[in-house]
């Protein structure tokens, strides 16, 4: 890589944070310091910076510079300023040792590396330029797990978003045998980690060491019992074992029909959970000799939901999760040769916006099923999902009119209630069919719905 002092100050000296704090009268010694300066000597321009101050009244000219003040964060012993600029984010801790022992407590040597702005020197007591050079993800020591147990979930973060680094040894090690602690962490610590993991391109890689450490398991032990599942019955086409495969095509196949990464990290949490309800709903046709899991679409619908609540997932997200994992059988179910032009029209009317999710989501499931290989049925499915994105941008150019609402059907005689709603979906999905096309229509059919609901 050709990583050294030399060019990780040159690059820190080129950086717009550097060109923001020229000539500023510090009184003290302020240190550019964390993930920061790994991003540099990785060619990157990071937004996001770190800080470290000697002198407490350094924090005044920093608000001056950019115009903002600051906000504390965290609490004691460690406590963090935050300055939220247009376009930077500083994030600024008072040392009370050395900037020595203050890197010695950072979680990774790629990121106990500081700069001295004043002198312009680099500071680098761990080794981390040369881990960075070498491409590896290393702890300062076991207590850095220890005593922040999250770490190991940021390890793995590091490890899918860092194009081809490699977590050491020792610290793969200390995962595996640490990964209970992972318990005593707040819950919206770990969503947050596990957002980034299923934000970065690398997701695959890091869902494989998730689950071989065990540390998934301990997040969301309702997965274990898949992978029980799996070696018990002896599946050819693990259940856990293919949702972690399914993985590998979020962003290669899934990217194709969803382009906000927000939307595709929520496609990836629907895939990891969309399988759940299948360890309670296995069943074995003697005379037929298959395997069924009647209703594990909305098991695992449950299951999920109970996660998600325990994980501080928030309402719009676990709405939209849920969503997909109840219906993430029904492109499948309309994915052979004769599908019909009603049947796709329903799928769309009925998932609205949730299609193009819908349609990453069960490509990642199939490639998943298939091993990523392509054969007839997946060619089929593929040719579907194509055909019903098509028809899903056709549907946003004339989005179908809502015939009747329901103090129509209360004028002509309907009741509030259950039994209302469901007339509603009884007309929309004769609209869809091209079974009504009218409001006069729709009238007409509510009203023999309502006579046959008298007579019955």
């Amino acid at each position: 890589m050709g990583l050294s002092y030399q060019s990780l100050a040159h690059a820190i000296n080129n950086s717009v944070i550097l060109h923001r704090f020229s000539g500023c009268p510090f009184k003290g010694r302020v240190f550019l310091v964390g993930g920061a300066l790994r991003e540099l000597a990785l060619g990157c321009g990071p937004r996001d910076y770190d800080l470290a101050l000697t002198d407490p009244d350094d924090l005044a000219t920093i608000e001056k510079i950019f115009q903002r003040r600051a906000f504390l964060l965290g609490k004691k012993p460690i406590q963090t300023h935050r300055i939220a600029a247009e376009d930077i984010m500083l994030d600024i801790t008072i040392l009370e040792t050395s900037i020595e022992k203050d890197l010695e407590r950072r979680d990774f040597t790629m990121n106990a590396i500081a700069f001295d702005i004043k002198t312009r020197t680099v500071i680098d007591p761990l080794n981390g330029i040369h881990d960075i050079g070498q491409k590896l993800i290393r702890y300062p020591r076991r207590e850095t797990i220890t005593s922040d147990p999250l770490r190991m979930l940021k390890a793995i973060r590091h490890f899918a978003a860092l194009d081809g680094f490699v977590l050491d040894p020792e610290l793969k090690e200390a995962i595996t045998s640490c990964k209970d602690l992972i318990r005593t962490t707040a819950p919206e610590r770990i969503k947050y980690e596990l957002d980034l993991i299923m934000l970065s391109q690398g997701v695959a890689r890091g869902m494989e060491i998730l689950g071989k450490s065990g540390l998934i398991f301990e997040i969301i032990p309702e997965l274990l019992a898949l992978r029980t599942m799996d070696k018990e019955k002896q599946f050819s086409l693990k259940t856990y074992g293919h949702t972690m495969i399914g993985f590998s095509f979020l962003y290669p196949r899934g990217g194709h029909y969803v382009s906000d990464p927000a939307l595709l990290k929520d496609v990836g949490y629907a895939l990891l959970f969309h399988d759940l309800g299948k360890a309670h709903t296995y069943s074995y046709d003697e005379k037929k000799q298959l395997v069924h899991f009647f209703n594990h679409e909305r098991i695992s619908r449950d299951i999920a939901a109970g996660i998600m609540d325990r994980l501080r997932f928030s309402t719009q997200e676990s709405r939209r999760i849920c969503s997909l994992i109840e219906h993430h059988m029904r492109i499948f179910l309309i994915s052979s040769s004769d599908a019909t032009e009603k049947a796709i029209r329903r799928l769309i009317y009925k998932i609205g916006d949730m299609t193009p999710l819908l349609i990453a989501h069960t490509l990642c499931d199939m490639y998943g099923s298939s091993g990523g290989e392509e054969n007839p049925a997946t060619l089929q499915v593929i040719q579907n999902c194509n055909t019903i994105m098509r028809a899903y941008h056709e549907s946003k150019k004339q989005p179908l009119p809502r015939l009747v609402s329901g103090n129509d059907l209360i004028k002509i005689g309907f009741l509030e209630g259950r039994s209302l709603g469901e007339s509603l979906e009884t007309i929309r999905d004769k609209q869809i069919a091209g079974e009504i096309s009218t409001r006069d229509e729709a009238l007409q059919f509510a009203e023999q719905m309502l006579e046959q609901n008298r007579k019955s």
